[in-house]
């Protein structure tokens, strides 16, 4: 179920935010909603692998080693 938030933004704020809404052809309430809701999944996705790293990364590197170098062809 959809819940609602009120935030109080600056002025500057608003009109960025009601530009770029507008080139991307959405109501302003929309754009900051689907903004809102990227950058949360995109940060729950970088903990994600922190966390990924964490506990695997050790055996990554010692199985494959730490270079740079790549043998993609």
């Amino acid at each position: 179920m959809a819940k609602e938030i009120r935030i109080r933004i600056d002025d500057e704020t608003f009109e960025e935010l009601r530009r770029r809404a507008a080139d991307d052809h959405e109501d302003p309430d929309q754009y900051a909603s689907r903004r809102l809701t990227d950058d949360l999944a995109r940060t729950r996705f970088i903990e994600g692998a922190k966390a990924f790293v964490d506990e695997h990364g050790p055996a990554f590197a010692e199985r494959f080693g730490t270079g740079t170098s790549s043998h993609a062809a």
